[in-house]
């Protein structure tokens, strides 16, 4: 032993004698459950990360330019009154290192910006990541842009949060967004419904798995209200109150989305590991049926969409060559319903490629529909946009002057030539 190497050993017995504080006493005598009590309130304290206001980044160039990124999944997109087109995707990964991005196209999609808006709260400060990773697009009918997204710990902390900023003037050039305020728990992967009512319903879900990794069990006092929570909003948006709670068979990410029916009840799908599920409430989504399997819609565990047009059809964008059947994550094909969703015409093949996922969309004061999604979100990390009518899906080819398929709204390039 060295002198140099005596002298600290030296120094830190010294040290470690003559102290009266010694840090590991007071989990000597600990029971089992004081000390599992001990790991949840460390835990909650970390959760609580998530509850600081993330920041919008509308400066994000050259941080985050397309040969800084390598991931891609698509997130939703949305049209502006001016006719703006607002795309959003995540970055960095499906997982604790994900943050969000958006870019606009002003040429009905044939060109796209760089990324223009970007939330992104990761921290090296923090002992697990925080992530940005659940959200969507949605022009309300005043004109303003929502931008719906979910701040967690890690991929989700077993609360979540379900986070929106509103931009008044989504068409300017400099677009201001308001500072993001917090609805409630969980998250919402799709767009509110407007109601014939007046009123916007919300379907936000709160993932019926207690949280992952570290973060399982800390949050026991959330566990009734795990599932499908329907909120809705009488002031356009000011404020949202909880109408009803669904809980789903073999849960997964739930992601449902709402159609209001022509005789006034309501239509609800959700994602379950085994493929959709449905529910119906008679009385305004104050109570809802048990929910079950529809024979006639087979679809993998992934993201679908479904909307009412304009001209009364329902709108369900699936995976599958027909309603009834798919082969997992591709073949990505358009429907429409005249019978409130019974039967199913059309089949307008959208993308045929494996590897596609996550579709979203809206409608043009034209009629003509939109619907984005993405392609090998790891190897390619593209998000691509589809532009066809309804007559290109009963056609099942595209007929329309301006129909376009497989239009690229971006595409990672970190790594890539």
């Amino acid at each position: 032993m060295t002198s140099a190497t005596s002298s600290l050993a030296f120094a830190m017995a010294g040290t470690v004698s003559q102290a009266d504080d010694h840090p590991e006493a007071r989990f000597a005598d600990m029971s089992v459950e004081e000390t599992r009590a001990y790991e949840v309130d460390v835990m909650r304290r970390i959760a609580d990360f998530a509850l600081v206001p993330p920041k919008l980044n509308t400066s994000p160039l050259p941080e985050y330019d397309y040969d800084q990124l390598d991931y891609g999944m698509t997130i939703g997109i949305a049209r502006t009154p001016k006719g703006r087109i607002w795309a959003a995707w995540v970055g960095g990964e499906d997982g604790p290192n994900a943050f969000m991005l958006a870019a606009t196209s002003d040429d009905d999609g044939e060109t796209w910006s760089k990324p223009r808006l970007v939330i992104d709260s990761r921290s090296p400060n923090h002992p697990i990541p925080r992530s940005i990773i659940v959200g969507n697009l949605w022009t309300d009918p005043s004109g303003r842009l929502w931008f719906f997204f979910d701040q967690t710990m890690r991929h989700f902390d077993g609360r979540g949060g379900l986070w929106a900023a509103v931009c008044e003037n989504p068409d300017a050039e400099d677009p201001v967004w308001s500072a993001p305020r917090r609805l409630w728990h969980g998250c919402s992967l799709n767009k509110p419904t407007v109601l014939s009512s007046g009123e916007w319903m919300l379907p936000a879900y709160l993932l019926q798995n207690p949280g992952f990794g570290p973060f399982a069990g800390i949050f026991p006092e959330l566990d009734p209200f795990r599932g499908v929570n329907v909120f809705v909003s009488k002031d356009q948006g000011a404020t949202w109150e909880g109408r009803a709670r669904i809980s789903f068979p073999n849960p997964d990410w739930h992601e449902p989305m709402i159609v209001e029916r022509s005789d006034g009840t309501l239509w609800m799908l959700a994602r379950t590991s085994k493929g959709i599920a449905e529910t119906s409430s008679e009385d305004c989504g104050y109570t809802w049926s048990e929910p079950v399997y529809p024979t006639r819609i087979q679809h993998p565990n992934a993201r679908f969409h479904l909307r009412r047009l304009a001209s009364g059809r329902i709108l369900l964008v699936k995976h599958g060559e027909t309603v009834d059947g798919h082969e997992g994550r591709c073949k990505l094909t358009a429907w429409l319903s005249e019978d409130e969703g019974e039967t199913w015409q059309g089949g307008l093949m959208l993308d045929e490629r494996t590897g596609v996922s996550y579709p979203d969309g809206f409608q043009a004061p034209d009629g003509t529909l939109y619907i984005s999604y993405d392609r090998n979100r790891s190897a390619d990390g593209e998000v691509l946009m589809a532009r066809f009518t309804e007559d290109d899906i009963l056609a099942r080819k595209l007929v329309g002057e301006t129909s376009k398929l497989r239009m690229l709204i971006s595409r990672p390039l970190k790594g890539r030539k």
